[in-house]
């Protein structure tokens, strides 16, 4: 390994129950308070107990949001990791593996040319005072063998186990120093390397969802409502977390049905709600997400998207649901649909939709997976001075008092009735699920239906006339042109980063964030305007390159889709781009 370098990618392996998780978010933190950019990438399987887990971290001097295919660094807690991820080291990597229950022939290492380094783990970790610190103990190597000290991991060791009592803690400690001082006598620093050193920042390290439920904290949220459901569970998590702080209502439902009732019944009496799920709870609640619109009452619904269909892949990513957030529930009725690419889009989104919900009247759809909302990234803290909260047209006291006959549902220019909440005087209307007129009773009148119908989608011709147009990074006079949405941010943009300047001069990315309604005159704009255009999303289908077709009549025809749970890899990015 070189002795100065820029990034580190490392990689912890081993079963659940291993500590796989602790040691990943531990070092992660270790990284991020010495000064450093940190994003990290689990897998594991949709198991209780068992089966490989892993935790991928790439540490760098640069911002990063994506990870590397190939790793510097793999600790193996059991044999099985060797088995399954020996081949994603790097020439020049090392193996750091318990040579208590793993082993590996020194012929496989020098052809590789890998240095392992085999720590009798289990043996050292029951004289520290148990075998499940192992994963503490490989921390400590890991530090010993990038030329890290143990200032900072004391600390963090401290803090993750604090909550059970000063003999775990006391053990940690000195299991952490173990590995440290194992790798320091007998390695003697022949295989250190130092990370470029970094002033320390006011960063922090959070995942997208938790990101988003902070947004919508800072956006006013008053009730949230969810079943668990990989990987949108940690909204439900955090935010229950903190709810007495805020004064939240936050709501474990029984299933997503009644998730997506009970929040429609808050927001009807005025709660600012939101939900979340991913796409097989979603397939429940669409009866509901039909009366949202037809009720034109504001709701904020959260799909964090995995593999479908059915269970799917219920534990890895993919961008597969844009197509059903566009078409779910029957008949036509305006939406808006957003896809935040980090963890900073997340957070901002939180708080617009929860405004757009309640300013147009209708459900807002925040399109985020699972790469994105259980990766954890380092960015600046985030601002709240400019945030401000619009709960649209709601009608005051004074207001109702002027008027003379209340309509809930009056047909109006920009498509926005008045709204009241119930128990005002003079507001009084009938929700239910009937088309009706503007008083809210049921109408089957064939100019009724008309005129509600084209006055709910007048709402959205207001919205597009404010939302933000496709964001255009590189060369914006380029005529190769890379389309993207969602998560693909992160390695694409950071793959761009790391392309010769001749290459990056002949490129403009454009990342979709609002996808409905769509933005189809800036895309004609630049998309008639690009010699070649590539498509990239993690999906089976190219679900916006149908979008943009259906929407622009333009046919992309260079894609590159990827669709086996995974991520797509820098590698994966940097080839793509090196050859279009």
């Amino acid at each position: 390994m070189e002795n100065k370098k820029n990034n580190l990618t490392w990689k912890i392996g081993g079963e659940a129950g291993f500590g796989i998780k602790s040691a990943g978010m531990m070092f992660g933190k270790i990284f991020m308070r010495a000064g450093y950019e940190v994003f990290d990438y689990t897998e594991y399987p949709s198991i209780i107990r068992g089966g490989h887990n892993t935790y991928q971290l790439l540490v760098d001097t640069r911002p990063v949001n994506s990870i590397n295919k190939k790793i510097d660094i793999l600790v193996a807690l059991n044999q099985n990791t060797i088995e399954q991820n020996f081949s994603e080291l790097n020439v020049g990597g090392v193996l750091i593996y318990d040579s208590d229950k793993a082993k590996i022939l020194p012929a496989k290492l020098a052809k590789a040319q890998i240095t392992g380094l085999g720590i009798p783990l289990t043996t050292l970790a029951k004289e520290a005072g148990g075998e499940v610190m192992r994963n503490v103990m490989s921390l400590g190597a890991s530090l010993a063998l990038i030329g890290q000290s143990l200032d900072i991991a004391n600390k963090i060791v401290k803090e993750n186990f604090s909550r059970k009592g000063e003999v775990v803690v006391t053990n940690n400690i000195k299991a952490l120093k173990i590995g440290f001082d194992f790798v320091t006598a007998n390695f003697k620093g022949q295989f250190m390397c130092q990370l470029l050193t970094r002033p320390a920042n006011n960063n922090i390290l959070i995942t997208a969802n938790e990101a988003l439920a902070l947004g919508a904290v800072a956006g006013g949220l008053n009730f949230y409502a969810a079943y668990p459901m990989t990987p949108s569970s940690t909204i439900l998590h955090y935010l229950a977390k903190i709810a007495d702080k805020t004064g939240i209502v936050v709501k474990h439902a029984e299933d997503e049905i009644s998730v997506a009732n009970m929040a429609l019944g808050a927001s009807h009496v005025g709660a600012r709600a939101m939900i979340g799920t991913s796409g097989g709870g979603f397939s429940l609640m669409t009866e509901t997400l039909g009366l949202v619109g037809l009720t034109e009452t504001p709701l904020v619904m959260v799909d964090v998207q995995r593999p479908g269909p059915a269970t799917g892949l219920p534990t890895w990513t993919e961008q597969g649901d844009l197509q059903f957030m566009l078409h779910a529930a029957q008949g036509d009725f305006p939406r808006i649909i957003m896809a935040p690419g980090d963890a900073t889009e997340a957070y901002q989104m939180g708080h617009q939709a929860l405004n757009w919900a309640d300013m147009y009247q209708l459900p807002v759809i925040i399109l985020s997976d699972k790469l994105i909302a259980e990766g954890n990234t380092t960015i600046p803290k985030f601002d709240t001075k400019n945030i401000k909260i619009n709960r649209g047209k709601i009608l005051t006291v004074e207001q109702l008092r002027k008027i003379k006959e209340y309509r809930r549902y009056k047909v109006v220019p920009d498509g926005i009735s008045p709204r009241t909440l119930p128990g005002m005087a003079n507001g009084f209307f009938i929700a239910n699920s009937d088309e009706h007129d503007p008083y809210g009773f049921s109408n089957e009148d064939s100019q009724n239906r008309i005129e509600q119908v084209d006055k709910r989608y007048r709402k959205l011709e207001q919205f597009a006339k404010t939302m933000s147009q496709p964001l255009v990074y590189g060369n914006p006079k380029a005529k190769k042109t890379v389309v993207f949405w969602g998560s693909n941010k992160g390695v694409i943009l950071d793959s761009y980063v790391n392309l010769p300047d001749k290459i990056k001069s002949k490129l403009r990315i454009m990342q979709y964030q609002y996808l409905w309604p769509f933005p189809a005159e800036f895309t004609k704009h630049i998309l008639n305007n690009s010699k070649e255009i590539l498509l990239i999303e993690n999906n089976s289908n190219a679900q916006l390159g149908n979008l943009i077709a259906q929407e622009t009549g333009i046919v992309i025809k260079n894609k590159l889709l990827k669709y086996d749970g995974r991520p797509f890899f820098r590698e994966d990015i940097i080839s793509a781009l090196k050859n279009f």
